[in-house]
């Protein structure tokens, strides 16, 4: 992959033009990826209203019907529900863990394989979390495995 930028002073916004042979599934996730920029989470820590990049959270987790953003600084209280979650960054790096957990495909650092067809994965924070057995093949397609 070849990356060209180019300095305006004229250019009032971010530009991405992207040049390829195909539509593959490389510029298809580059694509995506691109995307979930322009998608931000409100979290609440505090008493202050904190917006999330997508790149910032490791995963989100809901407990106690409270669902929460975990960085690596801080732990954050959301308003949205993990199915909006889901809809909103699904198709990007992003994807359901259990029934409780939404993954950041960026944020993985080893996958181990349990026994009963779960995974284990550890993640770049030095945390530990279990993909549920269903959401395996979704974690296996989304990896390219």
């Amino acid at each position: 992959m070849k990356l060209t930028i180019h300095e305006c002073d004229d250019q009032d916004e971010i530009e991405v033009i992207v040049k390829c042979k195909e539509l593959n599934d490389e510029v298809i996730q580059l694509l995506t990826s691109i995307r979930s920029l322009e998608r931000k989470v409100l979290g609440t820590l505090d008493g202050k209203i904190h917006l999330l990049l997508p790149n910032d959270i490791f995963y989100f987790e809901s407990v106690d019907k409270k669902n929460f953003a975990y960085t690596k600084q801080a732990v954050y209280e959301v308003s949205m529900r993990l199915y909006q979650i889901e809809e909103m960054f699904g198709d990007g790096n992003f994807f359901r863990a259990t029934k409780a957990t939404i993954l950041n495909l960026d944020k993985i650092k080893s996958l181990t394989p349990r026994l009963g067809g779960r995974v284990e994965v550890t993640l770049k924070n030095g945390e530990n979390m279990m993909v549920s057995r269903q959401y395996v093949p979704v974690l296996k397609e989304k990896l390219g495995l």
